[in-house]
């Protein structure tokens, strides 16, 4: 059986992110989008956890559905924002916390309470601890919980992120606690072959995820498994710890360029440019001369020590998508994937031809073509399929573009 996992996203409790962000939502568009297993998120936030102790129930060893007409599964994941000093240097780093339990959060929240941690502010909390030290205190709570780094190459709050971060898992987890690393979040600007042009992370699994501030964004980036047997907490992490490509078929993958820092660039100038371009600069913008937001291709320019098409023995491939009503909003010729038109026909192909990840990746072309108001969209899908594609970079907060019917 196929499980299409998501395990980064946030709840209504998250700072910018979407009120409609609710358990039910999330539910019904994981059902849209194809989604079988999907994050909580936000754990550590009262308000969010009450609601997660009211409506949800253990399906299985750290698998929860919906009391109520649940569809679709739920784990207990959440991201961290950690602030702090190592190495002399001032630290900005995310990280996930998978927790097996109701149980188990508890008393993480107890723990992060005692602490002073606070809590209700945001459901993505700032925790004035060492990740070395939190994974620590994690696993004295319960030896079942895993931390996996989150976007680990956004510039400004990430492991191996260009303004605060490291330069190797050892660095920021320590020689005791990196080998509970089974995994990093590649995030939204950065795909598999670019990690691996550095063989230290041969030693992790790859993963990918949302990081969805809204359902409408619920797997942009996802994780598909395949288990004989419904998986429980303990197959997940068994398959990330033994890098078991048996199970761990592929990654559904953002084309990098369109993440908002993939190149290095000045948002308040407009202008962006190769890591090449960059240095040439000396790291700052032609025009107003501040020192340029160096992209996740520069960062891994600095950390490569080989090219990125090495092939891993216990490779895990990937698949490169774009968003359906992106596709659709192009063939349309509007801006907004929002707009009335693109509405009307990304629910019209969800509610009568398949799931979003069924159509961009399984659909026969003819059947969407038929089905389709638009003739152009099922070439703009094979297109997509067949990675012919026209890419825009995105750089310093601005998100680039993927055009699949050309420029």
């Amino acid at each position: 059986m196929r499980y299409i996992v998501d395990w980064h996203i946030h709840s209504k409790y998250s700072r910018a992110c979407s009120s409609a962000l609710e358990l039910s939502v999330i539910d019904e568009w994981c059902q849209r989008k194809g989604i079988d297993v999907v994050a909580t998120g936000d754990w550590t936030h009262p308000a969010w956890f009450a609601q997660i102790k009211e409506h949800l129930e253990e399906k299985r060893q750290g698998i929860y559905q919906l009391k109520k007409g649940g569809k679709r599964e739920f784990m207990l994941v959440q991201e961290v924002s950690q602030i702090y000093t190592r190495g002399g240097k001032s630290r900005r780093v995310h990280n996930l916390i998978f927790s097996p339990s109701i149980e188990t959060c508890e008393k993480v929240i107890q723990e992060f309470t005692r602490r002073g941690f606070n809590l209700k502010a945001d459901g993505r909390p700032i925790l004035g601890i060492d990740s070395e030290d939190l994974y620590k205190l994690l696993k004295e709570i319960d030896e079942k919980i895993i931390i996996v780094p989150s976007h680990a190459w956004t510039p400004w709050y990430a492991i191996f992120g260009s303004k605060s971060g490291f330069d190797s898992i050892e660095e920021c987890f320590g020689e005791e606690m990196s080998k509970y690393i089974f995994a990093i979040e590649t995030g939204l600007s950065s795909d598999p072959p670019m990690n691996r042009s550095i063989s230290s992370l041969d030693s992790v699994v790859l993963i990918s995820n949302s990081d969805a501030h809204s359902p409408r964004n619920l797997g942009r980036e996802a994780n598909v498994f395949e288990f004989d047997e419904p998986p429980t907490y303990d197959d997940f992490v068994r398959v990330l710890r033994e890098k078991d490509v048996n199970k761990f078929k592929y990654t559904i993958e953002f084309y990098p360029e369109e993440g908002k820092y993939f190149l290095d660039g000045c948002s308040e100038c407009t202008f962006s440019c190769e890591p090449g371009e960059s240095r040439r600069l000396n790291g700052r913008c032609p025009t107003c001369k501040k020192l340029l937001t160096l992209g996740v291709r520069h960062r891994i320019d600095e950390l490569a020590d080989r090219d990125g098409t090495f092939e891993l023995k216990k490779k895990i491939p990937y698949k490169s998508i774009v968003p359906l009503a992106e596709i659709i909003a192009e063939v349309i010729g509007v801006k907004s994937t929002q707009s009335k038109k693109v509405e009307t026909e990304y629910f019209h192909l969800t509610n009568t031809l398949a799931d979003e990840f069924t159509l961009l990746l399984d659909t026969p072309i003819e059947v969407i073509k038929q089905t389709s108001a638009y003739p152009q969209l099922s070439q703009a899908i094979m297109n997509m399929r067949n990675r012919n594609v026209v890419v825009k970079g995105g750089y310093d907060g601005i998100f680039g573009s993927i055009k699949t019917l050309g420029t």
